[in-house]
């Protein structure tokens, strides 16, 4: 099976709690990921979002498809 693009919209944001910064992806149900660094929680994300698509296809889930901009600053 062909593995779909990932075009989702992130929010990448810097968690004074966490002291990292992260990485949420809205539109796939709990995706997120941290980092140290703004580009290690961009990495760790796009790992988690291909991880999150793979268990949806292997529990016959729905993946939904990318919206593209879905806030506004």
């Amino acid at each position: 099976m062909m593995k779909p693009a990932i075009r989702y919209e992130i929010i990448l944001y810097w968690s004074e709690i966490d002291r990292a910064f992260i990485a949420e992806v809205p539109e796939l149900p709990g995706c997120a990921a941290d980092g140290a660094t703004y580009s290690e929680a961009l990495q760790n994300v796009e790992v988690v979002m291909q991880e999150w698509i793979e268990t949806a296809q292997e529990l016959d889930r729905p993946i939904p498809e990318p919206k593209g901009r879905l806030m506004f600053a």
